[in-house]
């Protein structure tokens, strides 16, 4: 163990831990880790960041968008609906989909915002 990065002595701030222990139980980890697994697959990162730009796109639109057949762009989406990312609906012979929020929305924006500023992008 690297002395660097860890402590020279076992000790805790009792309160502290206790405080984060009890509000660590009022949440679902399970399904939130869900959600940061399917968006950590980069194809579905792209789907999801295009869905910020716009309101809605169809399947088409994704595919284009992502340079894959529609059977790949259906395949990445309905995952999205599936984890309650993204939602859809159909028109005639059109299907579009959404994310399903702007909470949604605004996690996807920052990951991408802080992104640029570690890589130093603009």
């Amino acid at each position: 163990m690297n002395s660097h990065d860890s402590c020279e002595i076992f000790c805790f701030d009792e309160n502290k831990v206790n405080r984060v222990k009890r509000r660590l139980s009022t949440h679902n980890f399970q399904d939130m880790a869900l959600i940061f697994k399917v968006l950590a697959d980069q194809t579905r990162l792209k789907v999801a960041y295009a869905l910020c730009d716009e309101e809605e796109l169809c399947v088409c639109d994704v595919a284009n968008i992502i340079g894959s057949t529609m059977a790949t762009a259906s395949h990445h989406l309905r995952l999205l609906r599936n984890m309650s990312i993204a939602k859809y609906r159909k028109e005639g012979k059109l299907v579009f989909y959404s994310l399903v929020d702007e909470q949604l929305k605004q996690m996807i924006r920052i990951a991408i915002e802080h992104q640029k500023e570690v890589v130093g992008v603009e």
